[in-house]
Order: structure tokens, then C-alpha cells, then sequence
């Protein structure tokens, strides 16, 4: 066992000596010792109950024989860090979460590893963290939020950052948003829309790194806790045959998670955190990869923020299990690929009893929302190395669009420009200089798409940027435009009024100029000082390279 490097021999005498000034006794230190990275703290709603998840994750690791060494994480929530300098820190924490999860799992040498994520970048970093490692592994996940009411409705947190908007524009009075604010994020877990978290947390499902339920199970069931114990449990016998995580992620696992991706319309930000995990397991993973899904998969799942339904009736209609069920029927997915279970996907639908249980949530790929995936990928003279957007979520009358610039450096003018109502009907909004190198650290968007979204233009505006999007964001809102503006990409010489063509059916992104007039705003261009110079963000500035291959170190 990996551990004996710390327990075994009269050499390890010191080492035992210490582990038992924590209070480990001898037949504790002679089992499997695993390490459990895990992210609870007081700031992120769907970290706050996972002090007791892990409870869990220990008694299975118990029952089964071995012995749980609890250590942790930090973690941002993006929701809170949204529209302000907080934002910046979010991309970047990522790596941050990996080397850490790292550095303990080499400097204690455990024999298997549960990763205890449950939001935003900890749910990926943790998982590039694990790939380093390669040895047996699983994720438990926190599970998402219950679905927020109001007035009868069904709400989620997007409906309070399109609230903010209508009440910009005396749609909404104070009182009305307040009702919203108290009632959209009812208790613990990660927010209940298929965004960033909970799309990463679906996936992992998809990859095989988690057992079934893992990413629609709620946080606040009962369910949950019993699924902790039993994750823990499947970690020993993982840890018994030796079963590695690499030996999960194999590139036909990353090539199912891209498919059931697709069929649910997850977040643009899966097209990072999946080439960014790709790359530390030692497989190729790239857009035209993601294209080729896409292209391929039928969206079978409305979910928010483009569609009516949340995580709880994607769980009730049978989970991502039974998404996967639809898909293997269609040949779309490897059912070989081993899984945290110890046993196959195919062998999974079987032990699980997998079923779609509401086919309105869970349509039939002969039936579904849209022939083509929730993702797609767009290139052309303003993204050669491509662009992302979640066509699932945009309106069928912006899915072809022309319209004039109108050029912002940052964030906050262009969501001043938008409450302002500077912004007209075929505007196509350009966010520049937010990608990872020039944010630095490629800043969520939600605020302005959330305003356009609160104001009514939603259908008629489109907004691109270098930055990226919350998995919320809903519209033709295109991000990851790459090469991005800080390392002289087209973008960085748009200048206003000029015509953009956007053709998502097509997968086009143009900027039409004439080819001479480019070329001298090229000679021209200066790139910019860093708008950070000294921290860790500038650090990172430094290291990290294009969001079109997962925005990791160079």
C-alpha cells in the first residue's frame, strides 16, 4: 500500500508518533489510510452542509475497512463573486484547488482519495488534482439546491439577476425583488438550474468518477447521505483492485461526458473545465471535439436557464443515468467505459435499474428539443481558434444575426451601457480584454446578460467577449472568443460600428472589415499593461494559456 511509506518499518517510528498525536491508533494506521479533499466552509451555499456529507463519506470509508484523513480546500462561490474584482479570482482559483488537493495527496501518501466538491471551479480542480495523482479515486459531489417559489412560480438565482434588470426599468419594484431575493435559493446546495456546478457535477456521472445519482440527488435528501456512505464504500473496493483514476478517464469516458453534455445543455464553461481535466488525465480533448458532439447529439433536456425545468425534476425523470439510457439506445454512448461501481456502464443500467421515469423532462433522442446539441462551437476571422455558445438557450430569431459593434474594455461599462439604455435593438455588445490573460482570470458575465435578459433585449441583442459566461446566462451571449484581445486577437481591434455577422446554425463568427483595414489596426495595436501586477493573479496572468484549450498553465 501506498500508505506503508509512512506506516510501515522501525524507520517510521517518527511518522506513527505524529499520526498518533491526532489520536490514530495502531490498528487504524495498519488499514488503508484515505484522504478525503473536502470544501466546506461558511461562504458558498452549496459548501455549507458538506461537514455533514463528509461525516458520511468517513462511516462508508469505516464500514469498509478503512481508515478517512479529512484535510481541505478553499472555494469561491461565483455567484457571490459576480460583477465585481471578486470574479477575477474565480478561474484562476481552480488551479489553485488542484495544486493543493496535489501537494497533500504526494506529501501524505494515501492509498485512495474521495474529492468533496460541490460548486463552481472546486467540482474541476478537484478533478485535475485526481488526474495528477492517478490513484483510486471518487467524487461525491454536495448535490444541488431545491428549486426556489414564488407567487406559485418556480424560480431559481437567474431569476433574481434578471429581477435586478426589470427593476432597472421600473418593471419590478423594490418590494418585488425582495420577494425573489428571499425565495429564490431556499437552503444548502449548489444552485438548481443546470449551470456551471451542476452540469460539472452531472458529468461526472457521465465520466464515471462519481456513482449514479451523484449529480441530481439533492443536497438536503436523506438520499445524499446514503449516497456519501456508499461512495465511500465503492472507494475501498476501488482501492482494492487497484482500480486508478485514470484507468476511469479514459478518452472514450471524456468522449460520453461530451454527449450527455450536449443531450442536457450544460454550461459553456464544460468546454474549459473538460479539455482542462483532459490534459492533466493525459488525453486529448478539444472544441472540435465538442462541434463533433454536439453535431451529433440530440438535446433531449430543457433545463434552466433555457428551459423550464431544474435539477430536482431531472432526478425525479430518472437522473443522468437515465439520459444515458436514451443515448445508448441511440449509439451515442460507449457503455464499456469502467466506472467508479467497479463495473461498466451497460453493467451499471442494469445493477441500478436505470429508467426515464418523466419523458417531458427526459425526451426520446427521436423526439427531442433540438436535433443538435445545448453547446456550440462557432469560428471564423473574429475566433480562429473558436468560440463558445449555449445555443440551447438562445432565441430561434438570434440564431443568425447582423448588427453593428458596440465595443466596452470591460464588464462594468457595458453594464452601465445596458441599464442606461444606451444599448438598441441589433447591437452586437463586445466585451474585450476579460479573457484569461487579460481579465486577468476571464471573468463570469452574468450581470449584463442578466440585464438584457431583465429589459426585454435579450432577443434582439447579441454580446461577445473574450471572457466567459455563468452557466445562468441565457441569450446569444458567444464567450471564449480565442484568440483573446491581450494576446492580439482579432477582438482587441473591433472598434465601434463595425459589422459583425454571428450564424450559430453555421458555426460562424465574422467580423466584416476589409482585409487592408485589419492590417493596419494591427500595426497599430499595442498590447496592453496588465491591469494586475502583483498577487497571484498576476502570476497567473503570466501562466495561463487559452481559453480554447482549457485556460491551464503553459
Amino acid at each position: 500500500m501506498r500508505s506503508h511509506q509512512i506506516t510501515k518499518g522501525i524507520e517510521r517510528a517518527p511518522h506513527r508518533s505524529l499520526l498518533k498525536a491526532i489520536g490514530y491508533t495502531d490498528s487504524e494506521l495498519e488499514r488503508p489510510l484515505i484522504g478525503i479533499a473536502q470544501s466546506a466552509n461558511e461562504v458558498i451555499p452549496g459548501h455549507i452542509h458538506l461537514d455533514r456529507i463528509c461525516t458520511a463519506v468517513k462511516d462508508g470509508i469505516r464500514m469498509a475497512g478503512g481508515t478517512p484523513m479529512e484535510f481541505s480546500t478553499i472555494g469561491i462561490c461565483d455567484g457571490i463573486a459576480m460583477g465585481h474584482t471578486g470574479m477575477k479570482y474565480s478561474l484562476a482559483s481552480r488551479e489553485l484547488i488542484a495544486d493543493s488537493v496535489e501537494s497533500m495527496a504526494r506529501a501524505y501518501p494515501f492509498d485512495g482519495l474521495v474529492i468533496l466538491p460541490n460548486c463552481d471551479k472546486i467540482v474541476p480542480g478537484m478533478i485535475m488534482a485526481a488526474a495528477r495523482l492517478d490513484i483510486p479515486t471518487i467524487i461525491v459531489s454536495g448535490g444541488p439546491m431545491r428549486t426556489g417559489v414564488c407567487n406559485g412560480k418556480e424560480i431559481d438565482l437567474i431569476t433574481v439577476f434578471e429581477g435586478m434588470g426589470k427593476y432597472q426599468v421600473g418593471e419590478l419594484d423594490e418590494a418585488g425583488l425582495k420577494e425573489l431575493e428571499n425565495a429564490a435559493c431556499p437552503g444548502a446546495g449548489s444552485c438548481s438550474g443546470m449551470f456551471t456546478a451542476n452540469s460539472m457535477n452531472c458529468l461526472t456521472e457521465a465520466l464515471g468518477i462519481a456513482l449514479p445519482g451523484n449529480g441530481t440527488t439533492l443536497a438536503v435528501d436523506a438520499a445524499r447521505i446514503r449516497l456519501a456512505k456508499e461512495s465511500g464504500r465503492a472507494l475501498m473496493k476501488l482501492v482494492g483492485k487497484n482500480i486508478t483514476f485514470r484507468q476511469l478517464l479514459t478518452r472514450e469516458a471524456f468522449l460520453n461526458a461530451l454527449v450527455v453534455d450536449m443531450a442536457f445543455g450544460g454550461s459553456t464553461n464544460t468546454s474549459l473545465h473538460l479539455p482542462a481535466i483532459a490534459h492533466e488525465a493525459g488525453c486529448s480533448l478539444t472544441l472540435d471535439d465538442f462541434h463533433a458532439a454536439s453535431q451529433k447529439t440530440p438535446h433531449i433536456c430543457n433545463m434552466s436557464p433555457g428551459g423550464p425545468h431544474h435539477l430536482e425534476d431531472l432526478h425525479q425523470a430518472g437522473g443522468v443515468y437515465a439520459i444515458m439510457l436514451e443515448l445508448g439506445r441511440k449509439g451515442l454512448l460507449n457503455q464499456e467505459c469502467l466506472t467508479a461501481t467497479g463495473r461498466t456502464v451497460a453493467e451499471n443500467f442494469a445493477d441500478f435499474s436505470v429508467a426515464v421515469k418523466n419523458p417531458e423532462v427526459i425526451r426520446s433522442p427521436d423526439h427531442p428539443y433540438h436535433a443538435t446539441g445545448g453547446l456550440a462551437v462557432l469560428k471564423g476571422n473574429l475566433a480562429p481558434d473558436g468560440a463558445v455558445v449555449k445555443q440551447s438557450a438562445v432565441a430561434p430569431e438570434m440564431l443568425k444575426h447582423q448588427g453593428p459593434a458596440r465595443v466596452f474594455e470591460t464588464e462594468e461599462d457595458a453594464f452601465a451601457a445596458i441599464i442606461e439604455r444606451r444599448i438598441e435593438s441589433g447591437d452586437v455588445i463586445v466585451i474585450r480584454y476579460e479573457g484569461p490573460q487579460g481579465g486577468p482570470g476571464m471573468r463570469e458575465m452574468l450581470s449584463p446578460t442578466a440585464a438584457l435578459a431583465g429589459i426585454g433585449l435579450d432577443k434582439e441583442v447579441a454580446l461577445l467577449t473574450d471572457g466567459r459566461f455563468s452557466g445562468g446566462t441565457r441569450g446569444a451571449a458567444i464567450g471564449h472568443i480565442s484568440p483573446e484581445a491581450a494576446a492580439g486577437g482579432l477582438i482587441g481591434l473591433v472598434r465601434e460600428g463595425d459589422t459583425i455577422a454571428i450564424d450559430i446554425p453555421n458555426q460562424k463568427l465574422e467580423l466584416l472589415v476589409d482585409e487592408s483595414e485589419l492590417q493596419k489596426r494591427q500595426a497599430a495595436w499595442r498590447k496592453p499593461e496588465p491591469k494586475i501586477k502583483s498577487g497571484y493573479l498576476s502570476r497567473y496572468a503570466r501562466l495561463v494559456g487559452s481559453a480554447a484549450s482549457g485556460a491551464v498553465f503553459d
